[in-house]
């Protein structure tokens, strides 16, 4: 009689530990789906918050560029240096290197091989977008 009593209780034992990893893996299983949505939401979160900080300093840097703007000493400098623009009585001088010539060769080169023996059309396509290139 012995042995059938120890038997009996390996038996609850093991039945007990069974009923207890099933009760963890039914609570894994409901906990898990919102664990990963508080995750991921948390991330989302971080992510906008980094957005946000980026946004407010683009803003801020439009914001100091508007105010240079509003200034019209700010806006003849930039029209003299962008657009070459000269106030009336002044000359302008413009001196330029004798290298940036050598970068119009090879495209005029290429042009001209891609415009022989092509159809009217096409010379004409070529030479106006090599009149505005040059």
């Amino acid at each position: 009689m012995a042995r059938r009593q120890l038997s009996f209780r390996r038996r609850r034992t093991s039945g007990r530990a069974l009923a207890l990893s099933i009760t963890f893996f039914v609570l894994a299983l409901t906990l898990a789906p919102p664990i990963k949505h508080y995750f991921t939401q948390r991330a989302q979160i971080s992510a906008l918050n980094a957005q946000l900080v980026s946004d407010h300093n683009a803003l801020d840097q439009a914001r100091k560029e508007l105010l240079l703007w509003q200034d019209p000493e700010y806006v003849k400098s930039q029209a003299r240096e962008r657009l070459h623009f000269v106030m009336p009585g002044e000359r302008q001088y413009i001196v330029t290197d004798g290298t940036s010539s050598s970068d119009n060769a090879p495209t005029t080169k290429v042009s001209t091989a891609l415009v022989d023996g092509q159809p009217w059309y096409t010379r004409l396509i070529a030479s106006i977008s090599e009149s505005g290139d040059k």
